[in-house]
């Protein structure tokens, strides 16, 4: 019975990619070089030789494999002869399925079903594939090959051990945080692309703040000195300013998961605050303004993480060194003083240490000082490089949200670590 179902999913497998490939062929070319039929059929041989070469040897199953791919090239030659069409995708099609029809008789039944469902999904989306390179751009290219070769490529090479002064440097550690930092900026990248940022200042803000909400807030307060509305652009910098509490707690709940409750509340009201505040001036706004994308540049850029992950390296060791001398009063010193800079860093070397030997509440206290002097320092930028009036509106809407934050932090303090 196992081996009969066995035989029935390789069947069935292949009538799923045979029921896109006859659906593709009909709606674009009115023919068929194979249909549902004949993909089943193949999921079905696969599986028979795969049993037979159990039984009689294992080059059995590469001869059946080349036996069938001479016939499926025969049988497209055949048919470039008719229609003129010299793609091969369809032929791979076949030659996976029954590649997939034989992996059903060898006991990874869950790995075949998923690679059939994932085949019929690329084959379907061709016509969104082709879009999405025909809007690519070379730079775009280069950035995507470049987050691969530091993820992929350079990430597994790196060793992992302790290294330096008070043991504080892992290198693989280190690049695993620039990739995930890289791939945070990817998904506001993308983001960006996919939905455009001309829709407004509250969507740019929005997608911006995913990529860089200092960055945006800069752009915006350059906006304002072009004549922007200062509340709309207000609204814009509260927006992309919010997005950075929901990142922190992605960042820790990826790197350190037993920080997440103590900070989950006082992040999370200031998130909310902001976006309230951010509301209030979105209605303030005039009836009629501009949205402008902010010039965030292509977060693939290999330039940028390396930048990062030297910050990282700095940070890690003036934390480090600083925790060795001053103790706790020295993490908030680094803390708020790496904040200036940067939040994804400190908020990454508080909750890897935290993973050692510094204490909870020193990690949950310093990325929540982070979390504060990163939101002071862009209502600073606010009001010196946009001007008075945005700078008094973005700092009207920080109020709260700190306010909010600290008294949620109080209760943190008495419910945690009381």
């Amino acid at each position: 019975m196992a081996v009969l179902l066995n035989l029935l999913l390789a069947l069935a497998l292949g009538l799923l990619i045979g029921m896109e490939r006859g659906w593709h062929e009909e709606q674009e070319h009115g023919a068929r070089f194979a249909g549902i039929r004949t993909f089943g059929l193949l999921g079905l041989l696969g599986g028979l030789w795969a049993l037979l070469a159990a039984q009689l040897g294992e080059l059995l199953l590469a001869v059946a494999f080349a036996a069938v791919a001479v016939v499926i090239l025969i049988a497209h030659v055949e048919a470039m002869r008719i229609d003129r069409d010299q793609g091969i995708t369809t032929v791979i099609a076949a030659l996976l399925t029954f590649g997939l029809g034989a992996l059903c008789l060898r006991g990874m039944r869950m790995e075949a079903a998923a690679m059939a469902v994932v085949t019929a999904f690329l084959l379907d989306i061709k016509p969104q594939l082709h879009g999405l390179l025909r809007r690519m751009t070379p730079q775009e290219m280069r950035g995507i090959l470049k987050l691969l070769l530091i993820s992929v490529v350079l990430l597994p090479l790196l060793p992992d051990r302790n290294y330096g002064p008070w043991g504080a440097l892992n290198p693989y550690q280190i690049w695993w945080f620039v990739v995930l930092i890289a791939g945070i900026s990817f998904t506001g990248y993308l983001a960006m692309r996919l939905f455009g940022s001309g829709h407004g200042i509250l969507l740019t803000g929005l997608l911006g703040g995913l990529t860089s909400s200092t960055a945006t807030t800069l752009h915006f307060a350059h906006l304002h000195r072009r004549g922007q509305d200062a509340s709309l652009l207000a609204a814009g910098v509260l927006v992309a300013s919010a997005i950075m509490f929901p990142r922190v707690l992605v960042i820790v709940t990826i790197v350190n998961p037993d920080l997440l409750p103590p900070l989950v509340v006082p992040l999370g009201l200031m998130f909310l605050a902001a976006l309230l505040a951010a509301a209030w001036f979105y209605l303030r706004r005039p009836e009629r303004g501009d949205g402008m994308a902010p010039e965030l540049g292509n977060p693939f850029e290999l330039v940028p993480a390396v930048k990062f992950g030297l910050l990282l390296t700095l940070v890690i060791l003036a934390t480090s060194a600083l925790k060795a001398w001053m103790g706790s009063q020295g993490v908030y010193l680094a803390a708020g003083v790496s904040a200036l800079a940067d939040v994804d860093a400190i908020t990454l070397s508080l909750a890897r240490l935290a993973e050692q030997d510094l204490p909870t509440r020193v990690a949950c206290n310093g990325i929540l000082i982070a979390s504060v002097a990163n939101t002071l320092v862009k209502g600073g930028f606010a009001l010196a490089v946009g001007g008075g009036r945005l700078g008094a509106r973005v700092l009207a809407g920080f109020l709260p949200t700190l306010a909010l934050g600290a008294a949620a932090f109080l209760f943190v303090q008495a419910h945690f670590f009381s």
